[in-house]
């Protein structure tokens, strides 16, 4: 039978301004390993650490724009697009633009604090 998920767990964030993270399917939330899926609203000029996840990370923009910096420059990833970040790869996430972004983050396995490997500041 399907489960449904009646609220998300909001989860705290890293970075430099508070940022929302509403955890639906993942390991805080609904125990899931294998997965995590999360909508992130983070405000104008937020940014976070550099991390070498090891997971893999499906980032889809709602509404904004997601600016992602990698070992070789930066994609600025708009409404309606999407970025794909490979487990191993250097990245880091921020919204620079007046508006500030909304996306939704899918990471496999899922996301934990233990296997994101954040730059130290």
């Amino acid at each position: 039978m399907p489960t449904r998920i009646d609220a998300p767990t909001l989860i705290e964030a890293a970075g430099n301004k508070p940022k929302r993270i509403e955890e639906y399917a993942g390991r805080v939330n609904s125990g899931h390993t294998s997965a995590s899926v999360a909508r992130m609203v983070s405000p104008a000029g937020w940014v976070e650490p550099g991390q070498r996840p090891s997971f893999e990370e499906i980032t889809v923009v709602l509404r904004g724009m997601l600016l992602v910096e990698h070992e070789g420059g930066a994609l600025e990833v708009r409404a309606g697009q999407a970025v794909v970040a490979e487990p191993g790869e250097w990245v880091r996430y921020s919204s620079p633009e007046p508006e500030g972004a909304e996306y939704v983050a899918v990471c496999l396995p899922a996301f934990s604090p233990d296997t994101v490997h954040r730059d130290e500041e």
